[in-house]
């Protein structure tokens, strides 16, 4: 990223005084900064599931860079305002995906007004996580009132293979989706609820609110951070934080690479539920975006093998003891 003197600095303690110096949201806050125009505020998350560390790492790398570009490139300017959150910190600590509930799957209205009109001390772990995000990010708009706010959620698979994005319908969601040059998924919010998409716009925030959410490779490997790097940065380029001159072709390229070869547009055909005691368990080797031929068996559980009903990619397969979607299939559109 070439990036220029942002005129602004590490902000951790603007949101302190906010908050009254919690130690819940001063744990929370990846870094945050400000350029010296107006903008749109762009809230980041990673990891929403605890057991996906490299969302956090790309944060933290991002604002090492941002810290260091104005002995690099004084003629930049930021627009709007980054914060980097850190999601489900509880489960984060205790390296789970979650500690109670999935945390992607509890965003609902319904359950965030029942969060809002309950206790704290009669509160489980991934409820307090919403309570304090939520917190968290209404001081924000109260304090910096952006022209718009942009959500990008970043997270990470079990299995190797392609990146991807997942977009609502909003224009701006579609647009950001395609310049982060990874497979759009298509149907996957009509087919699961409760997830930082479903909750963050415009309805729910009352100002122009866009949410999307990208993929960036396996939990553990290094190229994962690297590719959240470069599809944080292309963000900030769409939305207009940052002038595209000033942008490395290098970010276009890493994510380009990495999805060569897929499907640039995929439609969700059936995701396999696991129920309480099904005792599934994926087959070893299988990966995102692998083709699967029909009567491929691809996974077991309590009743024999899982049999593939068409030809279709296979997505998020899962190998990891928490999780009730075993696997995702897509077609090509």
């Amino acid at each position: 990223m070439v990036v220029s003197n942002f005129y602004f600095s590490l902000n951790t303690g603007f949101v302190k005084n906010i908050l009254k110096k919690t130690t819940a949201n001063l744990e929370r806050i990846i870094g945050s900064y400000t350029g010296n125009k107006k903008g749109p505020l762009l809230i980041c998350f990673g990891g929403i599931h605890g057991n996906e560390p490299a969302g956090i790492r790309a944060l933290e790398e991002l604002f090492e860079r941002l810290k260091k570009e104005p002995l690099h490139n004084p003629a930049f300017e930021f627009n709007g305002r980054l914060l980097g959150i850190r999601g489900n910190s509880r489960a984060i600590q205790a390296g789970k995906r979650y500690l109670q509930k999935d945390l992607n799957r509890q965003w609902t209205k319904e359950n965030i007004e029942r969060i809002t009109d309950t206790a704290p001390t009669l509160l489980k772990a991934e409820d307090l996580e919403i309570k304090e995000i939520l917190a968290l990010i209404q001081s924000e708009l109260q304090t910096y009132q952006p022209s718009k706010l942009i959500v990008l959620d970043l997270h990470t698979t079990t299995a190797h293979g392609g990146i991807f994005t997942v977009v609502t319908d909003a224009p701006e969601s579609i647009k950001i989706g395609i310049e982060l040059h990874a497979p759009v998924i298509q149907g996957l919010l009509k087919s699961i609820n409760g997830t930082t998409l479903h909750y963050f716009n415009t309805e729910n925030f009352q100002i122009p609110t866009t949410a999307i959410c990208f993929e960036s490779g396996q939990h553990q490997e290094p190229l994962s951070i690297t590719r959240a790097v470069s599809a944080l940065i292309n963000c900030l380029r769409t939305i207009g934080c940052v002038d595209p001159s000033h942008i490395e072709t290098k970010h276009d390229e890493i994510l380009q690479e990495y999805s060569n070869g897929l499907p640039k547009l995929t439609q969700l055909i059936k995701i396999h539920r696991i129920q309480s005691g099904d005792e599934f368990k994926m087959r070893p080797g299988y990966k995102n975006f692998q083709w699967l031929e029909k009567g491929s068996a691809i996974a077991d559980d309590k009743n024999g093998p899982i049999v593939i009903e068409e030809d279709c990619f296979l997505l998020m397969p899962l190998y990891q003891n928490q999780g009730d979607d075993g696997f995702f299939l897509i077609r090509e559109v």
